[in-house]
Parts: structure tokens; sequence; C-alpha cells
């Protein structure tokens, strides 16, 4: 049976911790920054676990990682 490819953009943007969570980062941090506070766009910094149902779709994207 042959391997199965990896999602390259998936690869990039997701990251599975120790116990199988996938972290993901979070959105409204690309543009149009100077009218957010700076506490706001300090806490978009951090990542987020994925919801439960977004994670299965997730994994199967990026079967290796």
């Amino acid at each position: 049976m042959p391997k199965q490819k990896t999602h390259s953009s998936s690869k990039k943007r997701f990251k599975v911790t120790g116990t199988g969570k996938v972290l993901r980062t979070q959105a409204y941090r690309r543009h149009i920054l100077t009218k957010k506070t700076t506490k706001r766009k300090r806490n978009l910094r951090k990542l987020l676990v994925a919801s439960p149902p977004d994670q299965k779709n997730i994994l199967k994207l990026i079967p290796y990682k």
C-alpha cells in the first residue's frame, strides 16, 4: 500500500501535541491592526486547541505529523 500524501498547507498551519490534540493559530491578526488594542493583539498570538470535529479532519490531512 502506498504512503498517503500530506496536505502541504496544513503541515505549515497546524501542530500536533504529544497527547494528539491539534493546535491552531487565531484569526484576526493579519491586517487592520491599528484599531485593535495591544492587549487584544497580544492575546491573539496564543495557539488554541482546534475543536474536536475540526481535529478529526485536520489529522486526516497530516497523517505523519
